[in-house]
């Protein structure tokens, strides 16, 4: 979906039937930042049903200022201007509740707070329920919610939709129970377990990139492609979440969900068809034919004091609420080998951390060179270089692929060249955060970009022994990355052991 797209042109989205979104944990930076600018930019596209409301839930009791603060968020996410009159009509279906997430006696208060909507707006019982809570949470809520018979349909084709966010689990013990308890509430087709980077265009784009265009899909496999990097790194450092980030280290924020996700999608089979249970099938293959993952094939780092932007910044113990001898890991690499037919032979190398050099999330596909050096230069600037796609999820989103090509003059001179696709310069700046499609999808039930149970425990299979062997070889040389830097040399060294090096992003 392009939000901002040229009116007129023809949308394959169809609008979803009237429902009510109730999100619990409303009080939260998240609903305020992105899941009501997010809703709102639905509302501009002509995306929400007229019978529609939202209904945020917490304990705290700000209902004489959430409308305002919601407003607020919605204004700076973009694209509207405080008196447009669309927005006026929006917020008047904007609506808040105050109740303990244990209380049994404030949950009937709010089936029948959310009937009495039905009744007023015509939203005919349907719910997507967004849990925006800390994960301790999301089994208590799901068993009151279905407790009080607020997850089965009354009537034909009325539904009730839940929208979990991550961290699901903390290992796949924890995985599995979580999702025990879920499920004992809730049907599969039912749960929408949210990741945002699959809400991005450009982890969209890959599917169409790989798979609608012929050009690039008979090259896509061992004979021509002889590694691929994926990155996800940050300059900013843990922003004040010492509690969170200490119970959960890159590897679990970032490697088991983002990483493995945008992983799935450079790596899957075509799938029949671009409905849920084929796409998930596919990548669920991907991640059941990788290798177990040797701890001498991971990296792990943790950054000390030093300058980003020209600023100086503290180290991570340093940080607040952080263990002043924290052994938490603040930065992932490990390489990766995918057995199946496609991909036999070759790595895949990933890194993912913060209080790096800059922001970015990247895949990069490095292919074989030709078996045959004809243009051999003694000048390394025109020395022949591989060619490599580079797919850039963000910032700048866009792709660029990397060829030789003939320095002007007498003489045979290669120089590497680029060919670059610019999200921003084709289809202009965009207001959207990533929300959109999903918050979309999960109302039309299309399951398609969310994580499937069997997947979660797929990724958490890989990623739990790395964290057992972590467990028990705690690091001797944190911190060994200075901020601003690009990571610990054993990241470099997991690469020259295999001749190879990381691309400059």
């Amino acid at each position: 979906m392009q939000i901002g797209a040229e009116p007129g042109v023809k949308r394959q989205e169809r609008v979803p039937d009237p429902c009510i979104v109730v999100i619990f944990g409303a009080s939260g930076d998240l609903t305020k930042r992105k899941l009501l600018p997010a809703l709102y930019h639905l509302e501009q596209e002509g995306l929400l049903p007229e019978q529609f409301a939202v209904v945020g839930v917490a304990r705290r009791d700000i209902s004489a200022r959430f409308g305002a603060d919601m407003k607020d968020g919605i204004l700076k996410g973009g694209g509207v201007e405080a008196d447009d009159p669309v927005l006026k009509k929006f917020m008047d279906r904007v609506k808040y509740f105050t109740t303990n997430f244990d209380d049994d006696a404030g949950y009937e208060k709010l089936k029948g707070f959310l009937a009495g909507i039905d009744d007023k707006l015509g939203t005919k019982g349907n719910r997507l329920f967004y849990l925006a809570v800390a994960p301790e949470y999301f089994a208590d809520i799901t068993d009151r919610l279905g407790k009080h018979e607020m997850t089965t349909s009354k009537a034909p084709g009325q539904w009730m939709h839940v929208i979990i966010e991550k961290p699901f689990g903390t290992d796949l013990r924890s995985a599995r129970e979580l999702n025990d308890a879920i499920n004992r509430v809730l049907h599969e087709d039912q749960i929408f377990r949210i990741d945002h980077y699959l809400g991005k265009e450009t982890v969209q784009n890959i599917l169409v990139f790989r798979f609608g265009n012929g050009i690039f899909e008979p090259i896509w496999n061992r004979n021509f492609i002889d590694h691929v990097e994926i990155t996800a790194i940050e300059s900013i450092g843990i922003e004040g979440r010492g509690p969170f980030y200490e119970k959960a280290g890159a590897l679990r924020d970032v490697v088991q969900n983002h990483v493995m996700e945008v992983l799935s999608f450079v790596a899957m089979e075509p799938p029949d068809s671009f409905d849920a249970s084929s796409v998930r099938a596919e990548k669920l293959k991907v991640w059941k034919a990788i290798d177990p993952i040797e701890v001498e094939d991971t990296v792990r780092g943790q950054y000390g004091p030093g300058r980003v932007n020209g600023e100086k910044v503290i180290g991570y113990r340093e940080e607040d609420r952080v263990d002043p001898e924290s052994n938490t890991e603040t930065f992932v690499a490990m390489k990766l080998q995918i057995e199946n037919w496609r991909w036999a032979g070759v790595p895949i190398y990933v890194r993912a951390g913060k209080r790096l050099a800059k922001r970015v999330t990247e895949v990069t596909v490095v292919f074989k060179q030709p078996p045959l050096h004809m243009f051999k230069s003694s000048d390394a600037r025109t020395q022949v270089q591989p060619n490599v796609l580079k797919i850039r999820i963000q910032p700048d989103e866009g792709i660029s692929l990397m060829f030789g090509a003939k320095v002007p003059g007498p003489t045979t001179n290669v120089m590497p060249v680029e060919m670059h696709f610019s999200y921003a310069e084709s289809f202009g700046m965009s207001n959207a955060n990533g929300y959109e499609r999903l918050l979309l999808d999960a109302m039309l039930g299309d399951g398609t970009l969310f994580a499937h149970r069997s997947g979660v425990e797929a990724t958490w299979a890989l990623m739990t022994p790395i964290l057992e062997e972590w467990a028990k070889r705690p690091p001797h040389d944190f911190p060994n990355y200075e901020a601003g830097s690009w990571g610990p040399a054993a990241s470099d060294a997991l690469l020259l052991k295999d001749r190879r090096k990381w691309f400059k992003l």
